[in-house]
């Protein structure tokens, strides 16, 4: 008889799949791995209560193929609460790539992606996300229809990310309103980390609202552009979080606001795009209620996107997504005020309404 022994460090790599918060009871997790393509993906269904679950495709180079399950438990979770608090009849998804989008994605990568994505039969909806384009979608859309954000050109709604930060400006407006008194933005001191497709064109939203903007990124080259081009400031210090603003709007990756930062923001708002901003939502949602900084909850904001591509699905036009892009404003005004009268947090108030329409659903199947 042999007896393996297994140290401790192996221990903590076993325990926490089903064990950490953020597996959170998910339907299922696909582990994709392709040799002649080298695609090492992984697949989060969270939860199809509501329909199919629906959310992009990340590729990025992660640390460690841990920190990929970890991202897209979050993420796909994520998912499922944004979903149901914009009233979408969709589940939550998402599902990751290992590796660097500029120089390892290939064309034979995303078909085999999207050969697993098919595999699935339509549990799982893919669309575009950090690392992808409308133009992947478009490959993808050859080897499987479960998938969203296609070209116009092809019948799709197009590139997400415009819509995505529309919402975001939207929910940032109505936080301001809970927050100033006015949702008028202009003169409102406004940091915006992350300029990709989305922070840019919040960028946009708030130069034409009269923001004073300051904007931070890792790439300089992007920097510099989106400086010319509305006019903005680069941030040039070294310690964002430290310095006075009116608002903070994350749109880069998650877990900015931790506990390294927490009790350095000096802003008034936090509202930005940027998926799981708080890096543990109970406690660091506690620590901004306490300190009187008004959150807008990043799942509900940040929606602009799925109801950008559910229209894809549900065949309606360019008007209804701006109504229902729209509405975010009154629902973020509604989540900010449940959590006043409620004594909770707004992470706390905006998941609970959420978590009421599926366990809803749940009684009427």
């Amino acid at each position: 008889m042999v007896t393996e022994v297994v140290n401790a460090n192996d221990l903590q790599k076993v325990a926490p799949v089903f064990g950490q918060l953020s597996f959170d009871n998910h339907e299922q997790i696909v582990f994709c791995n392709d040799k002649d393509t080298g695609l090492k993906a992984i697949i989060g269904i969270h939860n199809t209560v509501l329909g199919p679950a629906l959310g992009g495709t990340r590729m990025w180079q992660y640390n460690s193929e841990w920190d990929a399950l970890n991202d897209v438990l979050r993420l796909s979770r994520g998912m499922t609460y944004k979903s149901a608090i914009t009233g979408l009849n969709l589940g939550g998804g998402k599902a990751v790539i290992i590796g660097d989008s500029k120089t390892q994605k290939t064309p034979e990568l995303m078909l085999r992606f999207g050969e697993f994505v098919h595999s699935l039969g339509g549990r799982y909806i893919t669309a575009e996300d950090v690392g992808m384009a409308t133009s992947d979608m478009d490959l993808v859309r050859t080897v499987t229809p479960f998938v969203t954000g296609i070209s116009e050109e092809k019948g799709g709604a197009g590139n997400p990310s415009p819509i995505t930060a529309y919402g975001v400006f939207m929910g940032m407006k109505a936080a301001a309103k809970y927050k100033f008194g006015s949702d008028d933005l202009e003169n409102k001191v406004i940091y915006v980390q992350g300029i990709g497709n989305v922070g840019e064109a919040l960028v946009e939203n708030l130069t034409n609202e009269g923001a004073n903007i300051y904007i931070s990124d890792i790439n300089r080259e992007r920097l510099e552009m989106v400086r010319d081009k509305y006019n903005v400031t680069i941030y040039e210090g070294d310690n964002l979080y430290g310095e006075d603003m009116d608002i903070y709007a994350p749109c880069a990756l998650g877990a900015t606001v931790n506990d390294d930062t927490i009790y350095q923001l000096k802003a008034e708002v936090i509202a930005g795009a940027a998926n799981n901003q708080l890096a543990n939502e109970l406690k660091h949602g506690a620590i901004l209620q306490e300190r009187g900084i008004v959150y807008a909850p990043d799942f509900l904001i940040n929606a602009g996107g799925i109801i950008n591509v559910y229209a894809e699905l549900e065949n309606y036009g360019r008007q209804e997504i701006i109504r229902k892009t729209e509405n975010i404003y009154n629902t973020t005004l509604e989540i900010l005020n449940k959590a006043t009268d409620n004594n909770l947090t707004s992470h706390q108030a905006a998941f609970e309404i959420a978590q009421a329409r599926i366990d809803q659903r749940k009684k009427e199947q």
